[in-house]
């Protein structure tokens, strides 16, 4: 009897709740119209991320603890909570209105077990608050790698790289220049602040698709792209720069009809190296891209020149880079650029004025290999050095026009040189019954180990995902493919 009657107890409870969720922030009690968390008190409300007092009040002021936290930031991520919930902590009991929350954040990672107990009754701090955001977001293996880096917080001693995270991808502020105050408690109005920039960022909707076609033959749908660079020239150099044609000519006009059938804009992508880009001749550079658009009937360039490491290399892309912004009027310019390393300074690029000048600044990414337990590790476009990378360039490039060029074939080291697999033969080679399929969560990279061969790294479709989530958490989100002729397929259906 008295199970029903605290059943019916939980459903008058949840009904009564469920009715305030329409209620305006205007009209609780104790939220004002000019107060700082207004809209983000409503639009909490309205998401169902937060509940009204039962008085008709928010509860502004008050702290909250860290159960409560945990259960508003699961309502957050979508993620449901247990049920029947099971306890994982000594100190919670299964039958808390909190427990199926609490369950699945532990086994979602966003909060650990250390001694056993949670202390779900405890007021969370600005520190813990900041822990959980990036554990649940999966980026609890940054936060280890960057627990070194600066910050203008002079009273952080603990959980660096958490807070590191939490500040940089503009999750939490400090509260004053030089304080974070991690000790301080979070109250209700502060983590609908909080979680709301966490949705917002979620939930960015100025993604694109971008691809490079290698051939005319096998293209995919191309419906959704921005746009498509038409791999049909290279750079050469003769005593001046000059282009030379990579695709057959019927080819190349295939493919510019294909996109533009699609409503892509069809980009002649040009690569380049070093060697192209020779000091005080900036202004003959541009002018042979633009022949080269012009002569093409192509909507716009894309130029993609690779290795430059010297400053006086840097000034002419720059120069050239601004005159074709001119020249090139309103059709589009994407200019591929090496992304900010761990190693420190990149001279050969001028981020900022190169982001100026072109509507998309693709970072490109380097090929690197290690060996750990006998394997070769060799993960495509790490996580770690793409949040690096968009850490660096945070207010020095616009987010909305930075752009990740991700290997959209297999990679394997044979070698000195890595061996380019395409999704055909990736597909191939999972499906023998030799082969063992992983995941790496510290990269967020697939592999394959087949039997007496080297690993085969590739991004599937969960890697494009977590990719596209730490760009839209820097603000943008927009992903180009290497290959579009010989991706996999799970790839292309992951794109954003």
């Amino acid at each position: 009897m008295k199970r029903l009657q605290r059943m019916l107890s939980c459903l008058l409870l949840w009904g009564l709740l469920a009715g305030m969720t329409a209620l305006p922030a205007s009209a609780l009690s104790d939220v004002p119209e000019d107060f700082w968390a207004r809209e983000d008190i409503d639009r909490c409300i309205s998401l169902r991320y937060f509940y009204p007092e039962s008085d008709g009040s928010f509860g502004v002021g008050k702290e909250m603890t860290r159960a409560e936290f945990v259960v508003v930031l699961c309502r957050t991520l979508g993620w449901k909570p247990t049920s029947p919930a099971r306890a994982v902590y000594e100190d919670i009991s299964e039958k808390e209105w909190y427990a199926g929350a609490i369950e699945t954040a532990y086994h979602r990672g966003a909060i650990t077990s250390q001694d056993g107990s949670f202390r779900p009754g405890d007021p969370v701090t600005r520190s813990e608050a900041a822990a959980m955001l990036v554990r649940a977001l999966g980026y609890g293996s940054i936060a280890g790698l960057i627990q070194d880096m600066s910050l203008p917080f002079r009273d952080v001693k603990a959980n660096n790289g958490y807070i590191v995270m939490a500040y940089g991808l503009g999750l939490m502020d400090g509260t004053s220049v030089t304080a974070f105050s991690p000790g301080d408690h979070v109250t209700r109005e502060q983590a609908a602040a909080i979680l709301m920039r966490l949705h917002d960022k979620l939930h960015n909707p100025t993604t694109s698709r971008i691809g490079i076609a290698v051939s005319s033959a096998d293209l995919p749908e191309l419906t959704g792209y921005e746009a498509v660079g038409v791999a049909a020239a290279r750079l050469t150099y003769n005593g001046a720069p000059q282009t030379a044609s990579a695709m057959d000519p019927e080819e190349a006009r295939a493919v510019r009809t294909a996109a533009s059938a699609a409503g892509a804009k069809a980009l002649l992508y040009v690569t380049g190296g070093a060697y192209h880009v020779r000091e005080g001749e900036g202004e003959p550079l541009a002018a042979v891209l633009l022949q080269a658009v012009e002569e093409g009937d192509y909507d716009g360039l894309y130029l993609d020149v690779t290795g430059l490491t010297a400053v006086s290399q840097r000034d002419v892309l720059t120069e050239a880079a601004r005159l074709l912004r001119e020249k090139l009027g309103t059709r589009p310019l994407y200019i591929g650029v090496e992304a900010p390393s761990w190693k420190g300074t990149v001279f050969g690029y001028d981020y900022a004025a190169l982001g100026e000048a072109a509507d998309r600044l693709v970072l490109r990414f380097d090929y690197k290999k290690e060996t750990a337990a006998g394997q070769t590790v060799a993960p495509l476009e790490p996580l770690e050095q793409i949040y690096y990378a968009l850490n660096r360039l945070r207010g020095v490039v616009d987010a909305g026009k930075l752009t990740l060029l991700l290997t959209s074939t297999g990679l394997v080291w044979e070698g000195r040189e890595p061996t380019f697999l395409t999704g055909e033969e990736i597909t191939a080679l999972a499906e023998e019954r030799t082969t063992r399929s992983h995941y790496s969560d510290r990269y967020a990279c697939a592999y394959l180990v087949p039997e007496e061969s080297p690993a085969v790294w590739y991004l599937n479709a969960q890697a494009i995902r977590e990719r596209t989530q730490l760009a839209r958490l820097f603000g943008g989100g927009h992903l180009c493919l290497s290959d579009l002729n010989h991706a996999l397929p799970e790839v292309l259906e992951a794109m954003p």
